[in-house]
């Protein structure tokens, strides 16, 4: 039969060699033997317009080409992201990549440019899906047309209590090589919006002749894609299916599970050991929903095996109360603190902790009794440090001199008794993400800075209220006061910054405003109630607020 080929079907420009079409191998050797692949594929046959709009931008609709990941869940190719912006109202952190910005073509939202990255497991599988594209081409000849007609968006101007809202016809083409690869190539032309719906239709004279053969070679080409891109796929941490996956700034993708664990004990990707500025339980984080989607239309049943191994491992077991506590005063993260155990039950802990993990939390005593959230009127307070033992000095007598560090905060869940020592369950508690710190201060002050703009017209000459002349400070003012007044203190030999404490505590961290506040609780002498409330507070930019307004109380009681 002769098809007409007005349409046409070549990609290439003139001169160039066109891409040919035709019967591929029903089934590639390498599958032969493996019928498992073939299952998988022939259900994910099922949704082939689905696949193909997975591997499609949303904003260009071809192909992703170097995919960029945003941190709002979207995931376009890079030449489509619009040009970086200055930022507005950003201090800190204060890096070149983190003050200029990219707003996300899909829905607007702004991100920092540091944020914005390529997609590596995306881009490495776009590769992949290319490659067995273009080898299942090559083995082609111009007998399987299908033709195809794309279904444009409904038309919503369509009048009000119509039923059925109208639908438009787009690109009309005949194409070869099954529906998956014509469909494809249809994006692969730019002539196939993402969005869009696909009709399909048999162009040869026997009206069976889809349903058998041509359902085989979408299969087929389905079963060589999975193949190629299932490693790929991988977890580089546990080395099994990606389950939820999560891509970090630096581009690389690790199952959520995996990444938090890594969290735990190091702040930099597994891969290139870049820092990763995120919380260690990825709070607010969204997986990658991206590859999300395509793992659970191209894998199926491996992601159904991953969430029932996940499943079985997530049982709970009997030693949910498994983090001592010490009852006595305030340890704050980063920061030494130095213990004299001397009480049996407390000895006793520190031998157990020694021989496990050398953590331990400290925690204050609630000396007024006032209750602590869930936990009602207990006789220690709700927030404390976890510690690790950097040395223990065992005397003759059973006493010891222990020499630790904060590794982080928690929030008390549950707690119990054992062997006359308190042992609870926690909740580690983190500060938020850069990128969540970032627009907390943009906002902030922006409206900070409205509002002082309303008082000075309605009020002129008058001091701005407290509050808001605060809010309009940028974090790294704040810190710069803290700083300044640190160095004021130092001049004038303030007690509580002799020598002595300095070699204790370190010098201050001027470059660290996340620090800053923990380094200036520990050397300033007031009440350890007023210093708690840094333990409960998740941004740096709240903390340095605190740290400001007991300097500007110390600088009134001095005048």
């Amino acid at each position: 039969m002769n098809l007409p080929r007005s349409k046409g079907c070549s990609l290439t420009p003139a001169g160039e060699k066109s891409l040919s079409y035709g019967r591929p191998i029903v089934r590639p050797a390498r599958m032969v033997d493996d019928e498992a692949p073939l299952k998988s594929a022939s259900a994910a046959h099922q949704n082939l317009r689905q696949l193909v709009r997975l591997i499609q931008c949303p904003y260009c609709s071809k192909p992703f080409t170097a995919p960029a990941h945003l941190p709002c869940g979207h995931t376009i190719c890079r030449d489509c992201l619009p040009s970086p912006r200055p930022r507005a109202n950003i201090s800190y952190p204060n890096t070149p990549d983190r003050l200029l910005g990219i707003v996300c073509p899909q829905c607007g939202a702004e991100h920092a440019a540091a944020e914005c990255c390529l997609d590596v497991t995306l881009a490495k599988s776009m590769e992949l899906i290319r490659l067995q594209v273009a080898e299942f081409r090559a083995s082609s000849i111009e007998d399987t047309p299908i033709r195809l007609v794309e279904i444009l968006e409904p038309d919503d101007n369509s009048a009000a209590g119509e039923k059925d809202r109208v639908h438009h016809v787009g690109h009309d083409r005949v194409l070869y090589g099954g529906r998956l690869l014509a469909t494809y190539t249809l994006a692969e032309m730019g002539e196939l919006r993402c969005s869009s719906e696909v009709e399909y239709s048999s162009v040869l004279d026997a009206p069976d002749h889809y349903p058998h053969e041509y359902e085989n070679l979408d299969i087929s080409l389905l079963g060589s894609i999975q193949e190629a891109v299932q490693d790929e796929m991988s977890c580089r941490v546990c080395y099994n299916m990606m389950l939820e996956p999560t891509t970090t700034a630096c581009g690389h993708t690790f199952c959520r599970r995996c990444l938090i664990r890594v969290m735990d004990h190091s702040n930099i990707c597994p891969l290139c050991r870049r820092d990763l500025h995120m919380p260690a339980s990825l709070q607010n984080k969204p997986s990658n929903r991206h590859l999300a989607s395509l793992l659970d239309l191209l894998c199926p049943d491996l992601v159904t095996q991953r969430l029932a191994a996940i499943k079985l491992e997530d049982q709970p077991g009997d030693d949910a109360l498994n983090t001592p506590l010490f009852i006595c005063t305030l340890a704050l993260p980063s920061m030494p603190t130095f213990l004299h155990v001397f009480e049996p039950r407390y000895r006793l802990m520190m031998r157990r902790c020694m021989g496990g993990n050398r953590k331990f939390g400290m925690i204050m005593y609630n000396r007024t009794g006032a209750p602590q959230g869930d936990l009602g009127a207990t006789q220690f307070m709700e927030y404390g440090t976890l510690l690790e033992i950097v040395n223990l000095e065992l005397l003759r007598d059973g006493r010891s001199f222990v020499e630790t560090r904060g590794v982080g905060r928690f929030k008390v869940q549950d707690h119990g008794v054992l062997d006359g020592y308190i042992v609870a369950s926690i909740n580690s508690v983190e500060d938020i993400s850069t990128a969540e710190e970032q627009d907390s201060e943009q906002e902030e002050r922006t409206e900070a800075q409205r509002l002082a703009a309303t008082f000075e017209s309605q009020n002129p000459g008058t001091p701005l209220p407290f509050r808001v002349a605060l809010d309009q400070l940028s974090t790294q003012q704040l810190l710069d006061f803290c700083m300044g007044f640190v160095v004021e203190m130092r001049r004038q030999s303030a007690p509580w910054l002799s020598q002595k404490i300095v070699q204790v505590y370190g010098e201050p961290p001027a470059a660290d405003a996340a620090l800053f506040p923990y380094w200036f609780a520990c050397v300033l002498p007031i009440a350890e109630e007023e210093k708690y409330r840094l333990l409960q507070i998740t941004t740096v930019r709240e903390r340095l607020k605190i740290v400001k307004t007991w300097i500007e109380r110390i600088q009134n009681q001095r005048q």
